[in-house]
Order: C-alpha cells, then structure tokens, then sequence
C-alpha cells in the first residue's frame, strides 16, 4: 500500500490536505508531521531560509523518509528552496513542493486560454518566495488577503473565506483569468472565490496529490 508523508509548518494546513487525501486519494496510507514553530520562527526571525531552516527541513525529510513512505509532500509554500535541497538528495524518492504541481497545472491553463494567474495568500513570505517559481512566461498578478490568516486563527472561517474571495475579485479586474490558493489553508476558500469570480481555482491540495498520484503510477 502506498505510505504518504505530509510535512506540516502550519496548524492550519493539516485538515485541507488530509480531506482532500481522504477524498481523492482514499486507499493512500497517510503519516502527518507537524512543526508549527517553522513559519512562527521564519515570519520572526529575520534570517530567512538560512542554513539552520535548511537543516531543520533535512531532519524532517530524513526522519519520513525513514519510515519507509513512497512519497513526501510539504504543505507550506513559504520555504520552496529548503524542500528543494532536500529533494536533490533524494532523486529517487518523490519529494514535492507543495506548489509546484499547482504551478505547473496554472500555467498549462493559461497557455490555453491567455490571460494572467492570480495567485493568492495570508503568509506575506509565501508571496516572497513563491512568485520566483512561476514560469518568467506566465503573466503573474499577486495579492495578499490581509486579515485572512488572522481570522482563520480566531476562527473564524467566513472571514476568512471572504477576504480570499475580495482578493480574487482585485485580481479579476487586473485581468487574471485563473485564481491560484498558494497556501493549503486556503483550499477551504476555493468555492467562495470561484463563486465570487466564475474563474477556474487551482488549490495547492488538488494539484499536489494529482501529481503524487502520476508519478508513483497510482
């Protein structure tokens, strides 16, 4: 049976993936690893993704790794050259970002169609980080759904769901034709912005575990 790591740096990212495993991906065997002081220690610590959050994510990778899983998938876009390094160590073990199956399937819609992607977050370092790794090809318009993540950790999920969906809106009238959810805490937005814009919305969640699934043949 298929084993599945999923590396957490946020609380919040750990019910998204795990429904969305349960939903499109059932007969996978998942195992959750949660260390929450990562995006605590990078929004203030000032040092960025220096060589002791490398090493914090190759102890993580490592210790999945020795469990014996057949894929590892991180749920936190704000630290895509860590998970990089520790996935060239491993060219024989899928280890995936957990935006770059979303990346890849957004900028495949937009050679069909035109337009530009609107890409969204709550984490102000995922729009740091994450842009860099678009195509220079694909039009790219970012947004910050401020207060979001705020409201999410008092929970409440309205608010929340309703500053992504006036993001996307932001978005649309900048001419984006695709909405893309950065984070997986915001995948539980998807039908509030879809229903605010009539665009197509790629979450982090859906793309990763469609690509998980084509390279291990599942």
């Amino acid at each position: 049976m298929t084993r599945i790591a999923l590396i957490h740096a946020l609380a919040h990212s750990v019910a998204p993936i795990n429904e969305a495993m349960a939903r499109d991906w059932p007969e996978a065997v998942r195992m959750n690893l949660l260390d929450d002081s990562l995006s605590a220690d990078l929004a203030s610590g000032g040092r960025g993704l220096d060589a002791t959050m490398h090493a914090r994510f190759e102890t993580l990778t490592a210790y999945a790794e020795s469990t014996g899983v057949q894929g590892i998938l991180f749920t936190c876009s704000a630290f895509g050259p860590c998970i990089e390094a520790a996935a060239a160590r491993r060219p024989g073990l899928p280890v995936l970002k957990p935006n770059e199956a979303m990346i890849d399937e957004a900028a495949a819609l937009i050679a069909q169609q035109g337009g530009a992607v609107g890409l969204i977050a709550t984490f102000p370092a995922t729009l740091r980080s994450m842009p860099p790794e678009f195509p220079a090809s694909v039009p790219l318009r970012t947004a910050l759904a401020e207060g979001a993540l705020d409201a999410l950790n008092a929970g409440d999920t309205a608010r929340h769901d309703a500053l992504a969906a006036e993001a996307a809106r932001g978005l649309q009238a900048q001419g984006c034709t695709v909405i893309a959810l950065a984070q997986f805490s915001l995948a539980r937005a998807a039908d509030a912005v879809q229903a605010a814009t009539g665009l197509p919305v790629l979450t982090t969640p859906g793309s990763a575990i469609r690509a998980l699934r084509r390279r291990l043949g599942a």
